[in-house]
């Protein structure tokens, strides 16, 4: 029996030589962003249902936020620590992390625009308004601010960062509005107050929003305000005899690769 000799191709074997080249290898975080791409892909398709195409939006923040909780706070702990090896594609530690800014900066953004101009548009059309509370008819604020009295009011709690006072800590992935007061005798002060996740985001300003009549049929139009605005809105009661100055949302991404010691 004779042994068969396989030859291998000049061009070939130039190839084997080479696997050490960073141009054969796809960074492994920027092809995690691109698979982020496809997501918002999937919620600019006009084939999918309306409220599916919400969906994806949803999915892409929620996939971003572990993005950044898992593979760049692993990054940030080796940049921070002096690595500058490279992975297989050639880049260090803080080039990955400068071209993770780039791509997901702009992700953000183009969800962000299109949530604003093409989806709300969308929604409003087929019967589904998500207003801000200046919106609001007079009847409509008596209604959400009885809401907020009966069932927000209770869960909050304000928390205030003076020389007496050390700054709270803010749990990850929470929603908070920073606020900024002055007491009577015009002295500044800074608080933060958590949005509760217990409650629903989106708060529906009439009974049958999300919901049905009472004669059982379905609402064509359902109105919603943001759980947030809501809390905005109504954040003086928070501080009784103080002036509200500013007041601005913020929510906070923690780095969560590290190890269980």
């Amino acid at each position: 029996m004779t042994e068969e000799i396989i030859s291998i191709p000049p061009e070939a074997q130039v190839l084997i030589d080479d696997l050490d080249n960073p141009k054969y290898y796809i960074n492994r975080e920027l092809g995690m962003l691109e698979f982020q791409r496809r997501v918002l892909e999937e919620a600019m398709d006009e084939s999918n249902p309306l409220l599916e195409r919400v969906k994806f939006l949803s999915i892409l923040g929620s996939n971003l936020d572990e993005f950044f909780m898992v593979r760049v706070g692993g990054l940030v702990m080796q940049r921070d620590a002096g690595v500058y090896s490279t992975t297989k594609d050639g880049l260090t530690p803080n080039q990955q992390l400068i071209e993770i800014r780039k791509i997901a900066n702009k992700l953000m953004v183009e969800s962000r625009e299109y949530w604003q101009n093409t989806i709300t548009p969308l929604l409003e059309k087929n019967g589904i308004h998500i207003l801000s509370y200046n919106q609001l008819t007079e009847r409509q604020r008596e209604f959400v601010n009885g809401y907020f009295e009966e069932v927000v009011y209770p869960t909050l709690t304000p928390l205030a960062f003076d020389p007496g006072h050390p700054f709270p800590h803010i749990s990850n992935l929470s929603l908070n509005l920073a606020i900024s007061i002055e007491d009577e005798e015009q002295e500044e002060h800074f608080a933060r107050v958590k949005v509760p996740s217990s409650l629903p985001q989106l708060v529906p300003i009439k009974r049958s929003s999300g919901g049905y009549r009472r004669d059982g049929s379905t609402p064509r139009h359902h109105y919603f305000i943001w759980l947030s605005h809501l809390v905005k809105e109504n954040i003086q009661s928070l501080f009784p005899g103080m002036k509200i100055l500013e007041v601005h949302p913020f929510h906070v991404t923690r780095n969560a690769d590290f190890e269980i010691q």
